[in-house]
């Protein structure tokens, strides 16, 4: 009973499987009858091409000059109205619908071919002629793929970087108002005291050089003396102190503490002259002396754009970032030298209301005197500043 029912259940089975196999051979035949239709298509495009090219006496590969010469000759022979002996306007019509075709299918391989061999040239070009590492040292080497596509890439991982960093900073803001004693807000704070510390160090740096400025370092003892050998210091290796030594004597002077000097002496220079133009002019100014007082104002400007071109330079190569130096603004330049002149006119007018008294003693001066002497000594700031 049981091997009955066994070899029921195979004899099923394999009905099934057949079944199964039909209906899925049913299902291809839509698609195979296409698949058949586009070779048959293919195939008799084929034929008719070749057709056409043999219409025109020519094989395949020729070039749509070849196409050209061959439709001349042709067409004058079947022409209707060449008055030959073999006209024919049939035959020309099929002959012009060959040419057509024919130098269609011409151009179209010829513009294919035209394309793979710029494509390649393209290829050969970003992929031997330029090293393969090199376009990854632009765009921070983010992203992959063509120039144009990581640049895509790379404005999207910025923006994304932009939102990050503006996320951190309303998160820092939120725990410094909710949570007062937390690790993050005393690290906050350690680092706006480093901030102030930093402040500090600058205005005690800018204060050493306003003094030097002043001269107040000019009568040090050691000044215009040799530095030492640095020989008692144990913490320098011997190829630093000798590297030292030969600079040392041979008067050599680092590239920005030259241009820094450099930078001095031309702004000092550029505001006496400034000053010494106007005082050359009338006050009030006439109309000519005013139009030479725009000129000199605009020559001072062209200076100071020069000057500040330098200032660009001296702040790429100088060691320290508290040394730097900002730019001179040409416009406040120029009312600083009209404020110095002012103040000239004003102490010779007090100079001319009181003169100095002759027979006083050569010890003693009068109030008046003294006064011209502190204005003076502010003008000369003024121009020293």
């Amino acid at each position: 009973m049981n091997t009955m029912y066994v070899t029921m259940a195979q004899i099923l089975r394999s009905h099934l499987i057949n079944v199964s196999m039909i209906s899925n051979r049913m299902k291809m035949l839509p698609y195979l009858g296409v698949i058949r239709n586009r070779m048959m298509s293919t195939h008799k495009s084929k034929k008719k091409m070749r057709e056409y090219y043999r219409q025109l006496n020519l094989d395949e590969g020729c070039s749509a000059d070849d196409v050209r010469e061959s439709f001349r000759k042709l067409a004058k022979q079947y022409h209707p109205d060449g008055g030959s002996s073999t006209a024919d306007s049939a035959t020309f019509i099929r002959i012009e619908e060959a040419y057509r075709k024919v130098l269609s299918h011409v151009l179209e391989q010829t513009n294919a071919q035209q394309n793979k061999v710029g494509e390649a040239e393209e290829e050969d070009k970003f992929k031997y002629k330029t090293p393969q590492h090199r376009h990854y040292l632009s765009f921070e080497g983010i992203g992959f793929g063509t120039p144009s596509q990581r640049e895509k890439q790379y404005r999207q991982f910025r923006a994304d970087r932009a939102t990050e960093q503006v996320m951190e900073y309303q998160k820092q803001k939120l725990q410094s108002q909710y949570f007062v004693d937390s690790l993050i807000v005393k690290d906050v704070r350690q680092s706006k005291e480093q901030k102030i510390t930093q402040a500090i160090e600058r205005l005690v740096e800018d204060l050493i050089q306003e003094s030097m400025a002043k001269g107040d370092f000019d009568n040090l003892s050691g000044k215009g003396k040799p530095l030492k050998k640095f020989s008692g210091c144990s913490y320098i290796d011997p190829m630093t102190h000798n590297l030292n030594r030969i600079l040392i004597d041979n008067g050599y002077q680092p590239e920005w503490i030259l241009m820094q000097k450099e930078i001095k002496d031309t702004i000092d220079q550029l505001r006496e002259a400034i000053l010494v133009s106007r005082k050359k002019l009338g006050n009030p100014m006439t109309p000519t002396e005013q139009k030479q007082w725009s000129q000199v104002c605009e020559q001072f400007q062209e200076n100071i754009r020069k000057l500040n071109k330098r200032i660009n330079d001296f702040n790429l190569i100088v060691p320290l970032l508290t040394s730097q130096k900002v730019h001179f603004d040409a416009q406040k330049e120029i009312a600083r030298a009209q404020e110095v002149y002012e103040s000239l006119i004003k102490t010779e007018e007090v100079t001319d209301k009181n003169p100095d008294n002759t027979d006083q003693g050569e010890g003693e001066k009068t109030p008046e005197v003294k006064t011209s002497f502190f204005n003076w000594m502010n003008v000369w700031k003024f121009i020293k500043i």
